[in-house]
């Protein structure tokens, strides 16, 4: 899959993306901000098996590089959930630092919003977000996204533990 917004392409990740990934993901500014799956410091291994399981075949989640200048220096998300949550998927990203501030993430997620709502039959696509993270919101609320709720103490980083932000949007 390829996306082309007027910032970056959007496109499935190659192994070949694995020097980039390891380049602009090994920053613990980024990982402070996603949730511990996310190994900080990032190598290659964590690289490799990140790209493995995004290129899997038959792979049930839409994950994406965000690429700019010919690099991959981001990724971006979208997981629908299961069960009663059938309808809904949580759409997460990130962005490598010294790309930070120029629209790219809002013009990735613009883009993807509705390739995801079409692909997966969503009533709703959700974003949690630390509180410490308001550049985040912003992308959010300048794509469509609504301030839902604020889950008061509901996630631990770095010893940490603050509020979540919930952020949505409707078909």
């Amino acid at each position: 899959m390829q996306i082309i917004t007027p910032s970056t392409i959007l496109r499935d990740w190659s192994a070949d993306d694995t020097p980039s990934l390891v380049r602009f993901a090994n920053n613990p500014r980024i990982a402070a901000t996603l949730r511990d799956g996310f190994p900080s410091p990032y190598t290659s291994g964590d690289a490799e098996r990140f790209i493995a399981q995004a290129t899997a075949s038959g792979g049930h989640n839409l994950v994406l590089a965000i690429e700019v200048d010919g690099q991959a220096c981001g990724g971006i998300g979208v997981h629908p959930l299961e069960d009663v949550y059938r309808r809904t998927a949580e759409i997460g990203y990130w962005l490598s630092e010294p790309y930070w501030g120029r629209g790219i993430v809002t013009d990735a997620v613009r883009a993807i919003v509705p390739v995801a709502f079409d692909r997966y039959n969503l009533a709703r696509i959700q974003a949690g977000i630390f509180e410490n993270n308001p550049a985040s919101m912003r992308v959010l609320e300048k794509c469509g996204f609504v301030r839902e709720a604020v889950h008061r103490n509901a996630v631990t980083k770095n010893g940490v533990t603050m509020d979540e932000v919930m952020y949505a949007r409707f078909r």
